[in-house]
């Protein structure tokens, strides 16, 4: 049995999770109003996360902070190129050009249970494979007009079921959804019925 995925992200209200070029400043702008301490539910995510897996376009963003974030996390980076890391990378990241479904495979072989996946092409190829179990979206009052979509294009439709949606004082609202895998064997495409 393949390890339970999890997207945890925050887009903007029309559905961008970055400008064009990889900047994400309106979303450091939007947080100057959230409270100190307050993670969105963040924390209580990562505690029940064995492997975090991001796109190479995300590890790059995550790198030109300055300070890696994940120090006692485990990440898998997934990159057509191979990655030389740098020396402050700790030794708990990897990387593979591996297929999200023989990722999850090799990992549940290697007893990972819960992954969480961030990157808006990753997450698509998860998605896209039926790989997803849940999807956190944390919506930020602020339309960009442009920029890199959170979904693209799918072999068919994904059919979703709420599972809770928070409202929370300083103007963000974070929605939670199961995914509803096909059960049919002779389904091709994930979420179809």
């Amino acid at each position: 049995m393949n390890p339970k995925v999890s997207v945890y992200i925050a887009t903007s209200l029309d559905g961008y999770i970055a400008r064009k070029n990889d900047d994400i400043e309106w979303l450091d702008e939007a947080s100057v109003g959230v409270p100190e301490g307050e993670d969105c539910g963040y924390g209580e995510l990562m505690k029940t996360v064995d492997l975090l897996v991001l796109g190479r376009r995300s590890y790059d963003k995550v790198l030109s902070f300055g300070k890696w974030p994940y120090v006692e996390q485990a990440v898998h980076v997934l990159s057509s190129k191979p990655i030389r890391f740098p020396d402050h990378i700790p030794d708990k990241v990897s990387c593979s050009s591996e297929t999200p479904l023989e990722l999850c495979e090799r990992l549940s072989a290697e007893g990972v249970q819960h992954i969480y996946i961030d990157g808006g092409q990753t997450i698509q190829r998860f998605l896209a494979a039926g790989l997803v179990d849940e999807i956190t979206i944390t919506m930020i009052p602020v339309l960009l007009g442009d920029g890199i979509p959170l979904f693209g294009p799918l072999p068919s439709d994904i059919n979703l079921s709420c599972l809770s949606a928070t409202r929370f004082d300083f103007g963000f609202v974070q929605l939670k959804y199961g995914v509803r895998q096909t059960t049919d064997p002779n389904s091709s495409a994930p979420g179809s019925s």
